[in-house]
């Protein structure tokens, strides 16, 4: 079975243990841009942390205009997956994608596949998630 509300505490900073506690230690990611599947936990939070970082939206959003922020618009749970739709504004352009996740037993997330439109936004979060991760590799 499959909730989305421990991935909105997470994505809310109100889950301890965060990514660690939600994923499964085998966890597959796979990202709009990497062709090969990332197996395993590390390599899933370095990913979905870049994301973070990458994806929140633009800086300059107001409290007035919500959606240039990062959020999700739509979630559809079934079973052991959920798919949450969300849409953001990053350096000025249109973010939308969906964040498929499907749990196991326990409820970790064993699979997170990320898929993102229109092509102007995937160029850019290629760009800029390839600068946030060689931010965050470690020395």
């Amino acid at each position: 079975v499959c909730s989305s509300d421990l991935w909105h505490r997470h994505m809310r900073g109100e889950l301890p243990g965060g990514l660690d506690e939600l994923l499964d230690d085998n966890v597959i990611f796979y990202s709009p841009i990497v062709y090969t599947p990332q197996v395993g936990k590390a390599i899933t939070s370095l990913y979905l942390s870049a994301a973070g970082q990458t994806l929140p939206g633009d800086k300059n959003a107001t409290q007035s205009d919500p959606s240039k922020r990062f959020h999700y618009t739509k979630q559809v749970i079934s079973g052991d997956t959920a798919v949450l739709e969300f849409e953001t504004t990053v350096e000025g352009k249109y973010v939308n994608g969906v964040d498929i996740i499907r749990c196991n037993e326990q409820g970790k997330i064993v699979e997170f596949r990320v898929m993102i439109r229109p092509l102007q936004a995937i160029n850019l979060v290629h760009r800029q998630m390839g600068e946030m991760l060689e931010k965050m590799k470690p020395n």
